[in-house]
Parts: structure tokens; C-alpha cells; sequence
């Protein structure tokens, strides 16, 4: 919760860099409040303190302690085809059969999520696919040069690990239906090449044979541990300037042309610019200022083991399953699948011990002993697109959330087109794809 000692309209400090009066000095607001600090929030920072603005942070928890902490670690930039592929929906009621398998949705959330759902279908077709396609594709190619500059300024490139990674197939039949989607990342340049016997069993050791064919996909890197690389760029946007506040928002207004920003714990701070970035909580603000945004949040789960657990030498794609396996300098990460359960559900930790144990059949050899569960709420919309744009209520609201699995992947992307549209400087890419007035 906020802490009510420190006075309501507290300034920021400038960045080092200006020598400029901070906002309390000038008797003015805050310049910016960005609600949420998972990485999406984190790098909107970091790249608007690093433009000298003054940038407040806001979270209820901390930086980097929710979602953004237990996920995959990879930056999957050659991930563009969106969930609602050509004939997903299909595999829906074989999915839904199985409570523990890659999709599950509790029978009493199905009313609510339906509405959801149908959007979902829609989103398959095939110019809205293509649309969603050649979006997401734009996003990736941004997100990738974004994230090594600012890699490089925020010296945390040794995090990065460029070791490709390997998607799995049981059968002849899943490796042929997997080459459709294969084809549509080639028409954007994405690399690959399909591998068996022994270079497959080459790219990873100790596989079970029960896996005849696999995609190597070099260009794809993951991270030694996301909660340490948001911790990381959040140190380099608060040596621009950029300030923590903990506490739990409440309420978001407009007052003239400010923003007011309520904390339940009974501050209130006035703000010339705002960043919702709230994740999975996002359309909850949104919904105050006046927009209905049909975000759902998928439910993620995973088990991350001890590094000795098992020797990974890359991270581990059972796309039929609906999991990753991932080796992180802080353990052996196995997780994913999705829960479409909404926000207040108890987890159901029966899913990651599911994937664990398909894990050990997977490697045999893995010791799945001394692991830590995790849950978390991945924030989807159901075009696979994200959110990034201003708000109908007012040019100075703005939002960026709605990434899915993708948040760490797309986060700097973000980041840099959300200082654009503070700014006031073209956007990089075309951000119509991503408009909150899309639906």
C-alpha cells in the first residue's frame, strides 16, 4: 500500500543529466505516473526518464514481483502467428476434455468468457489473421532492435543468451501440421530449419525418442531470469531519474488537462501524463476512463527446478502440450499452458505438476524434486495484439498492456513507442493494429 507519510503531490527528482527544476520546485504535477511496474511498465520508464522526463512508477507489489517475475524468459521474437491460427478452434473441445491439458476453462467461467471467445473465433479468419500476422511481425522486428540498445545502455546485455530454440513433435502428422505456420514466419524472414535423428538428439541430449522431428530456430534467445532483468533496467531508468512509489490504485480521473491518480491507501497524485500498464488489471483502469477493452487473463503456471535438475541446452518447445521447458542461471524453469479462469480464482497448482510430470517422461533422467509452483496472469486480447495508444478519454492517457505471452518479448518495443506518443514524436511503426478503439 502507498505510504501516507510522504506528502500527496510529492516531485520527482530531474535526471542528473538536465539540472532542470523538478516538478515540485515548479509548484506543477507530476509529469508522468505509469501504473504497473512489470516489464512493460519498467521499460515505458526507462526509456521516458531516459528522454529526461520525470517519471513516477506506481505497483502494488513492487518492481518486477507479479507476472513479469515467473515467466519463460524468452524474447521470442520469431513468435508472430497469433493465437487464433486457421482452424485453432477446432482443437478447442479436445482441449477443453482434458482439465490438466494445454487449455482449460472452469465450467462456471464459461458464460463470462464467452463473449470472448466469439471475438476469438473471429480474429481466425483469414484477413483477420493475415492482418494480425503482419502486425505482430512489425512488433517483433521493433522489439528485437529495441531490446538490444537498450540492452546495451542499461548493461544487461550478459543476460542475454543466444542459443536458439527447439520446438518437438511426436509424430509425422504433428511435424505436418506445424508446416503451415512455418511457412508464414519465412515470408518475414524468420529462420529455422526442421532437424531429426542425430542432429535433433545433437540440439538436446537425453530426449526421449518418443520425439521424431524438431524446428531449430537460432535467432531465438531467451534471458538468465526475468525478474532480474526488469530489476536491472529498472536500476538503469531510476539512475535517469525515475521514481518508485508503492501502492495500490484505486481510482484514475481526469481533472482539467491532469490526471488524477487515487491510491487506496488515501494519496492522491496529479499527474500530466498517464501510462496504464497494468497488465492483467489494465482494462479495470481502462474501464474508469470511460473504454471496455475485452481483455482475459490467462492463468500460467510453472514449476522452476534447481539448475541440477536436468542439463537443457536451450529452451524446449512441446507445442502439442502446451509448455516450455527453459534453463535459467536461477534453475530449470518448466511451464505454461493456459487457464482462462479471470482474476480471482484460487490457482489450481494441479497444472504445473502435470506438466512436470510430462517433463520427466520427456527427459527422462530430470529430477523433479525441490521445485518452486508458480502462477501468474498473462493479460490477452483476442486478436494476440496488444494494446498500445491513447486513450478516448484524453490525448495525455495512454496505454500499453494486452501482450499475452509476449509481454517480456515486446517490452521494449513498447516502451519506446509509448515515449513516442508522450513525446509527441511519430511512432516507429504504425500503431492502428493496436489501437484501444479496435473492438
Amino acid at each position: 500500500m502507498a505510504s501516507n507519510s510522504e506528502p500527496a503531490n510529492e516531485g520527482l527528482r530531474p535526471s542528473p543529466s538536465l539540472g532542470a527544476p523538478s516538478p515540485r520546485e515548479r509548484g506543477e504535477a507530476e509529469n508522468i505516473v505509469i501504473v504497473g511496474a512489470g516489464i512493460i511498465g519498467i521499460c515505458a520508464a526507462a526509456y521516458l526518464a531516459e528522454a529526461g522526463r520525470s517519471v513516477m512508477l506506481i505497483d502494488r507489489t513492487g518492481i518486477c514481483e507479479e507476472t513479469s517475475s515467473g515467466n519463460a524468459a524468452a524474447f521470442a521474437f520469431s513468435d508472430v502467428l497469433p493465437l487464433a491460427q486457421k482452424g485453432m478452434i477446432r482443437q478447442l473441445p479436445k482441449w477443453l476434455a482434458d482439465p490438466l491439458g494445454p487449455l482449460a476453462i472452469p465450467p462456471g467461467y464459461l458464460p463470462k468468457l464467452l463473449p470472448w471467445l466469439i471475438r476469438f473465433w473471429r480474429a481466425g479468419s483469414p484477413r483477420n489473421y493475415e492482418a494480425s500476422l503482419a502486425a505482430q511481425a512489425s512488433l517483433m522486428k521493433l522489439a528485437e532492435a529495441e531490446w538490444m540498445g537498450l540492452m546495451e545502455r542499461s548493461g544487461t546485455r550478459k543476460m542475454l543468451r543466444e542459443d536458439g530454440s527447439l520446438e518437438l513433435y511426436e509424430s509425422e502428422a504433428e511435424f505436418s501440421a506445424s508446416l503451415p505456420g512455418w511457412s508464414a514466419r519465412g515470408r518475414f524472414g524468420i529462420a529455422f530449419r526442421h532437424v531429426a535423428g542425430g542432429e535433433l538428439a545433437e540440439l538436446q541430449p537425453g530426449l526421449s525418442p518418443r520425439f521424431v522431428k524438431g524446428t531449430f530456430v537460432p535467432g531465438w534467445k531467451t534471458v538468465a531470469d526475468p525478474k532480474l532483468l526488469g530489476k536491472a533496467v529498472w536500476g538503469h531508468a531510476e539512475a535517469h531519474g525515475a521514481k518508485f512509489v508503492q501502492g495500490d490504485v484505486g481510482l484514475v480521473m481526469r481533472s482539467k488537462d491532469q490526471v488524477v491518480v487515487q491510491l487506496r491507501g488515501g494519496r492522491t497524485i496529479m499527474a500530466q501524463h498517464l501510462v496504464v500498464a497494468a497488465g492483467a488489471w489494465s482494462h479495470l483502469l481502462a474501464r474508469q476512463l470511460g473504454e471496455r477493452i475485452p481483455l482475459e487473463t490467462e492463468r500460467g503456471y510453472n514449476t522452476t527446478l534447481p539448475r541440477t535438475a536436468f542439463v537443457v541446452k536451450r529452451q524446449l518447445i512441446f507445442s502439442g502440450h502446451g509448455f516450455v521447458i527453459t534453463p535459467l542461471d536461477t534453475g530449470l524453469r518448466v511451464g505454461g499452458a493456459v487457464e482462462l479462469a479471470g482474476l480471482r480464482r484460487p490457482p489450481n497448482f494441479a497444472r504445473s505438476r502435470a506438466m512436470l510430470e510430462k517433463a520427466k517422461q520427456f527427459l527422462p533422467g530430470l529430477d523433479p524434486s525441490g521445485g518452486r509452483e508458480w502462477m501468474g496472469f498473462r493479460p490477452s486480447l483476442p486478436d494476440s495484439l496488444p494494446v498500445i495508444g491513447r486513450s478516448q478519454a484524453a490525448d495525455n492517457m495512454v496505454y500499453a498492456f494486452g501482450h499475452g505471452h509476449l509481454g517480456l518479448t515486446q517490452a521494449a518495443a513498447t516502451g519506446r513507442l509509448i515515449r513516442d506518443l508522450v513525446v509527441g514524436q511519430s511512432p516507429a511503426i504504425d500503431l492502428a493494429p493496436f489501437s484501444p478503439q479496435r473492438f
